[in-house]
């Protein structure tokens, strides 16, 4: 006779783990105790005058948020670290994608803080357009100045600002100058439109290019070239040499078909290998000349002070974007007139005027 087996389930189901009714009695009070650290504006003004890093990031924060409360916390730090900032030289570097700007950065900068400077680089991330969000990555790229004590890396959103030049970015130049950074490093997102705004506040514009990928004719389109102060060919280096040095010849030739720059400087070309750290201190050799050069004929001062009415401009533009956007009454109305739009019922031109008039 055959013996039956009884057949058993692979999978079984065993009894979970009881769940808490209720939440840690403990947490709230935690919680609570969090919150009162959050440090006052008279703390965070104190501890950033006095170069504590963490403090001066709890402001930037502050400066980037579009709290209402955080706001009005900003326009109090900003107002006290004015009188400590404008110290500092301010420069500005971009180039396309791929070129090697945080390579190169990290470089520069370990070198700035081997000769006793304090550096601050502000870079600015591209912002995703779909999920707004940006991947903030540039500590992770500059892995041994993140370390540096005597340098401060602050990424941040580009936003919806233009061209990707976080709107807030004079506001953290400033923190930065009160909290003690003699040398202010500014990083575009890639070139474009963003190159005029970091132009218009920076006092020395460095342009990073490259060789022998058909970047010596896109260098030759007026706009960028026109701004910079000094080209710089990265990645000089092994094969790419020979391409390099024919880069520099071409780049030369072509600042010669431009006129004479207000501050009465000569741009010039170099090559360098960010990743080998060549030619690294002869950029900050041309940049201390051309400090020098423009202090000494007054066009140093005349670009700050042309900095400032280019702010001033910016902020209102700004404000009144934010006090349009915010108002009560627009908001309303501004979903009404996208549906009209989608039913074609309206114009942009029209819907663009009525909700304007509104404000009146």
């Amino acid at each position: 006779m055959a013996k039956t087996h009884k057949h058993t389930q692979a999978l079984s189901e065993k009894d979970g783990v009881d769940q808490p009714t209720r939440l840690n009695p403990n947490a709230a009070q935690r919680l609570k105790k969090n919150k009162a650290k959050t440090p006052s504006t008279e703390t965070i003004i104190n501890g950033l005058l006095s170069g504590n890093k963490t403090h001066l990031s709890q402001a930037l924060t502050r400066i980037e948020s579009t709290a209402e409360k955080h706001q009005q916390q900003a326009r109090q730090i900003i107002e006290a670290c004015l009188p400590h900032a404008n110290q500092s030289i301010r420069i500005g570097v971009t180039g396309v994608p791929g070129v090697g700007k945080s390579t190169f950065i990290e470089q520069f900068g370990k070198l700035l803080t081997s000769k006793n400077n304090n550096i601050a680089v502000l870079t600015v991330d591209p912002s995703s357009s779909l999920s707004k969000g940006s991947i903030l990555g540039d500590k992770t790229r500059m892995e041994e100045l993140v370390k540096d004590p005597n340098a401060f890396i602050r990424p941040s959103a580009s936003g919806d600002s233009l061209g990707g030049v976080a709107q807030k970015t004079r506001e953290a130049v400033i923190l930065c100058e009160a909290a003690g950074y003699n040398i202010i490093i500014i990083e575009t997102v890639g070139v474009g439109q963003s190159e005029t705004a970091v132009h218009s506040m920076t006092d020395f514009f460095l342009l990073l290019k490259l060789a022998g990928a058909g970047d010596e004719l896109q260098g030759i389109k007026r706009g960028i070239m026109e701004m910079a102060d000094a080209i710089v060919i990265n990645k000089a280096d092994g094969e790419n040499s020979r391409a390099a040095r024919l880069a520099k010849t071409e780049f030369n030739r072509a600042l010669h078909l431009y006129p004479q720059k207000e501050s009465g400087w000569k741009p010039k070309t170099l090559t360098c290998s960010a990743l080998n750290n060549e030619g690294i201190d002869t950029v900050w050799e041309l940049i201390e000349n051309y400090i020098s050069e423009t202090k000494e004929n007054g066009y140093f001062q005349h670009k700050r002070t042309e900095q400032n009415k280019f702010w001033l401009l910016q902020t209102i533009e700004n404000s009144l974007k934010r006090e349009f956007y915010t108002n009560s009454i627009v908001k309303k109305e501004l979903d009404n007139q996208l549906k009209l739009l989608e039913a074609n019922k309206t114009t942009p031109f029209e819907a663009a005027t009525y909700l304007l008039s509104l404000r009146k």
